[in-house]
């Protein structure tokens, strides 16, 4: 958990990231336009590079926020054009739309109702750009929030903005940020980027590391490690946006996450800080890793409470044991991380995916993005993770024979994800198969065993 650092300002009191004071939204936007040198009359441009659920329900939250500033602030998104919407999401979208008062009445202030009625009926064909500038996002259907401006082009979106919101996909990050570097060339001064993205990328050469959205970002487009932050939590994006309770928190340098987290706090959405960046990115990665197994585990013991209390245990002990690794002070992460499983195994996509499948309602060559639901990060996160558990250089002790092995051995739930989703050796049933497993170590023997070894690899994060 983060340490408590209190630093009096005036009548403020900041701990933990939090500020005791009653600054209005247009007192937080002067204080951060202030911060980036921006003068009367020069507005504050922010960007967001990616429409799906979380981005676009953070974008929408800025824009209740911050919009009505308009001399004061720009807050745009941008994703790609073309995005059809089917016949059945429309006439879904027709009764959300009907059944919420104030979004009707909206519609029909704004003379955009008919195009709904007309896509209901099968005589037109909406668009995701085009929906979404009415505020729905295709991910996400049942929660309109507001209006928003949407940008098709990219150049036009990122050329000049000074805060730029990744709501990508992971898999999605690396090639849109070389896109993006190309129009950043001539840039007098360096934008600040904060990352949503929870996915990872294994490289295996010269020693096997994870590559993160925010490491992504930092090669495509040179931007420096300072001006690139991450930002997550256990939250809901549709819930976040209806206003329940939610907390994240903000990682990166000091410089910049201070002064973010406070801009970016409201009644219902407290923003912590911390230094740590790429360990707390790389855990919202693994999380998506066990939620897909908790999924099918719920599937074929129809939402057996015994059944997903066990997978609970191994896979929660799995995801110890590989922190172990990655970090030197794990128990820095335990809070956030279970906080962040525990949502994602309730509600989230990866959970959601792993019912499904298990349910045979998808099928695994359809592929890791699912109309109306985005993409399942969890799928590419197995592969990642398993590639890099699985080289002899990281080694370990086995307890029981006493010799060395990869760490990917001392995790049966991963290695048979990895069987199920990326090699396809195997059914869901398998998952069953191996809690099961009478050979199976008590989930505590695996903690003990990271706990009583040097099992910290600074390399697996690209630390020298």
């Amino acid at each position: 958990m983060v340490g408590s650092i209190e630093v009096k300002s005036g009548n403020s009191v900041y701990s933990n990231g939090s500020v005791h004071n009653h600054n209005g939204p247009e007192e937080k936007l002067d204080e951060l336009r202030h911060i980036l040198g921006k003068s009367d009359g020069d507005l504050l441009r922010i960007v967001c590079v990616g429409a799906g659920a979380w981005g676009s329900v953070f974008a929408a939250l800025l824009q209740d926020s911050y919009g009505q500033f308009r001399d004061k602030v720009q807050i745009r998104i941008w994703r790609r054009s073309g995005r059809a919407v089917d016949r059945a999401t429309a006439e879904h979208l027709f009764e959300v739309i009907n059944s919420r008062e104030d979004v009707l009445r909206r519609l029909i202030r704004r003379c955009a109702y008919l195009k709904y009625v007309e896509a209901r009926l099968g005589d037109r064909t909406l668009y995701a750009d085009e929906i979404l500038k009415d505020g729905f996002c295709l991910n996400m259907i049942d929660t309109p929030f507001c209006p928003l401006k949407v940008v098709t082009n990219l150049q036009e979106a990122v050329w000049d903005a000074d805060l730029v919101i990744n709501g990508l996909p992971s898999t999605e990050t690396r090639e849109v940020f070389k896109e993006i570097s190309k129009y950043w060339k001539e840039r007098l001064t360096v934008p600040i980027i904060i990352s949503l993205a929870k996915g990872i990328e294994a490289e295996l050469d010269p020693v096997p590391h994870i590559i993160t959205p925010t490491q992504m970002i930092n090669r495509a487009t040179g931007v420096p490690v300072e001006n690139i932050l991450y930002l997550g939590g256990p939250n809901i994006a549709s819930e976040i946006y209806n206003k329940e309770y939610a907390n994240a928190r903000i990682c990166g340098s000091e410089k910049w996450r201070k002064p973010l987290a406070k801009f970016l706090r409201q009644p219902h959405f407290i923003v912590w800080d911390n230094s740590d960046l790429v360990t707390h990115e790389v855990m919202g990665g693994l999380k998506n890793v066990y939620a897909i197994g908790a999924g099918m585990v719920a599937a074929l013991t129809n939402e057996s409470a015994t059944s997903k209390s066990v997978y609970f245990a191994h896979c929660t002990s799995e995801m110890i044991f590989i922190t172990y690794l990655l970090t030197e002070e794990p128990e820095r992460l335990a809070g956030p991380l279970l906080a962040d499983t525990y949502v994602t195994l309730l509600k989230g996509r990866n959970a959601w995916y792993g019912q499904m499948i298990a349910k045979g309602e998808l099928s695994l060559d359809m592929g890791d993005s699912i109309s109306g639901k985005g993409t399942i990060q969890g799928v590419s996160a197995v592969e990642a993770f398993y590639e890099l558990l699985s080289q002899s250089s990281l080694n370990v002790l086995h307890p029981g024979d006493n010799k060395p092995v990869a760490p990917v051995e001392l995790c049966p739930i991963l290695k048979t994800l990895y069987r199920i989703l990326i090699k396809r050796e195997q059914g869901p049933m398998a998952i069953l198969q191996a809690l099961r497993d009478e050979n199976l170590n008590d989930p505590r023997d695996r903690i003990e065993i990271a706990q009583s070894h040097a099992f910290y690899r600074p390399s697996l994060l690209g630390q020298p």
